[in-house]
């Protein structure tokens, strides 16, 4: 995998975060640097743990499945991809809770990172170097969550549903890019 190819796919897992980050940045009254790093340190955090959680658990699998392990990545990938669109699509309201506290922010976090659990397996179908990849993926998280606050605070929800459903994009492209790449090449 391509350093674009990781960074392609870094951010289209951080969508969710970067959604979030936003929501979280429209309910904070007065923001500072601090809210900003806070938020992309919880949210970059889970996004490279899960990842490599996820990795390791393809890696005690990847023998018994290698035969198929392309439509896994592509299933996984365009099932997340599809999720995200929808929630996207959603007319719900969602409540904003402009609470930093511990409870909170592991909470979004988690929920926001399972879709990297699943991107996890499938990095172990391929050849990649994990630790890179999901530092990567984290700093990406970071980033994009910590501007993601700011945006929020500044400019309100109406980047929410764009974020996601470009990641939902982005992460059905790369699911048909590892599968063409499988089984045509």
């Amino acid at each position: 995998m391509s350093l674009t190819e990781l960074f392609i796919l870094a951010a289209g897992v951080s969508m969710d975060a970067f959604a979030v980050a936003i929501c979280k940045g429209l309910s904070i009254k007065q923001l500072n640097w601090r809210h900003a790093a806070l938020v992309g340190l919880y949210f970059g955090g889970f996004q490279a743990a899960m990842p490599l959680i996820g990795y390791l658990l393809g890696s005690h699998f990847k023998e018994a499945i290698a035969s198929f392990d392309h439509w896994i990545a592509f299933i996984l990938l365009a099932a997340i991809g599809f999720s995200m669109i929808r929630e996207a699509c959603s007319k719900e309201e969602e409540e904003l809770d402009s609470s930093l506290g511990f409870q909170t922010m592991s909470i979004l976090a988690l929920a926001t990172s399972i879709d990297a659990l699943a991107v996890g397996v499938t990095l172990s179908f391929l050849r990649v170097e994990i630790v890179p990849a999901v530092s990567f993926i984290g700093i990406i998280t970071f980033l994009l969550s910590a501007v993601g606050v700011k945006i929020g605070h500044t400019f309100g929800i109406r980047y929410k549903a764009r974020a996601e459903f470009c990641g939902g994009i982005i992460l059905i492209l790369m699911g048909l890019k590892i599968l063409i790449e499988h089984l045509f090449l």
